[in-house]
């Protein structure tokens, strides 16, 4: 007769557990779990319990949208600190509040500043005239609707995909799956094939803003500064005309200087100074040892 001690009994036990514990925490797995539930929460919250409540409560979607935005921010921001708490067992870094302030008014002026230069650069040619300033044709519900989609792409894109990738495959491998994920913008009214080189280009930069920080405020608050700016000096918006606007304006000239319908962001201009950005990151980076390479990941 063959016995078995309760070690060895154990032990199968154990090995499907290990085994279980290690598909779970499989970068793409965790990749797909985080996006999986935090969107749901997202778009469960906001469509089953904020838009009934706040359209219940009021019939001017300009005052109950901007509410159900806000509230979705955080929701969003909640759902994704807790579930990783606990998916992980960890502190969540990347939503860290250390250097909040800088990166935001940074981030930001840095973003809206950059969208600016070219526009500059474009009124000195003659290709950018001013005809008025006037708020009438922009609103708090835009400007909270740019901030909930750039959290959307930030924090997957840049928090989760970004961040995990980067532990398992290093960050060069990384920085390419970061500029390939930018591609879904071709999908935009007006994309054309110089915008999808925009696309990757910017995927590179913001990847980058995330890489040398480990946070995603500063790409967050670049994004939102450079969404800002655009409808801000009357120009589209990826390749959007239904944003608004701020300063009446008249865009003329080559589309390679201007952007064309696809807006400033896919001017020469803007191109070279977000691909410079990119490039001064990834050398300091460089320089202060945050170039990871890549590991095995065994299951």
């Amino acid at each position: 007769m063959v016995l078995f001690t309760k070690t060895q009994f154990n032990k199968p036990k154990e090995m499907m557990n290990e085994l279980a514990k290690r598909v779970l925490h499989f970068p793409i797995i965790k990749i797909s779990v985080g996006i999986g539930i935090c969107f749901s929460l997202f778009v469960g919250i906001q469509n089953f319990v904020l838009k009934p409540f706040f359209y219940y409560m009021t019939d001017d979607r300009n005052m109950a949208d901007p509410m159900i935005h806000c509230i979705s921010f955080i929701v969003l921001l909640v759902s994704y600190y807790y579930l990783f708490r606990w998916y992980d067992k960890r502190e969540i870094t990347e939503l860290s509040i250390k250097h909040f302030p800088k990166e935001m008014f940074g981030g930001f002026a840095f973003g809206f500043l950059t969208i600016s230069l070219s526009i500059f650069i474009l009124y000195l040619l003659g290709y950018y005239q001013v005809f008025g300033i006037t708020t009438a044709h922009y609103s708090i519900k835009l400007f909270t609707l740019l901030m909930v989609a750039a959290l959307i792409e930030d924090l997957f894109t840049r928090g989760l995909v970004v961040r995990e990738l980067e532990g398992w495959l290093g960050t060069h491998a990384t920085l390419i799956i970061g500029m390939l994920l930018e591609t879904w913008h071709v999908f935009n009214p007006n994309s054309n094939l110089f915008s999808l080189f925009t696309d990757l280009i910017w995927g590179f930069t913001m990847s980058m803003l995330f890489i040398y920080t480990k946070r995603i405020w500063l790409p967050f608050f670049f994004h939102l500064g450079w969404n800002f700016a655009q409808p801000f000096f009357g120009s589209n918006l990826t390749g959007l005309d239904d944003m608004g606007s701020i300063i009446q304006s008249k865009f003329s000239g080559p589309n390679l200087l201007t952007g064309g319908a696809v807006g400033i962001e896919c001017s020469i201009f803007t191109v070279i100074f977000l691909l410079l950005i990119g490039v001064v990151l990834y050398v300091r980076a460089a320089k202060e040892g945050k170039i990871i390479k890549g590991k095995r990941f065994r299951i």
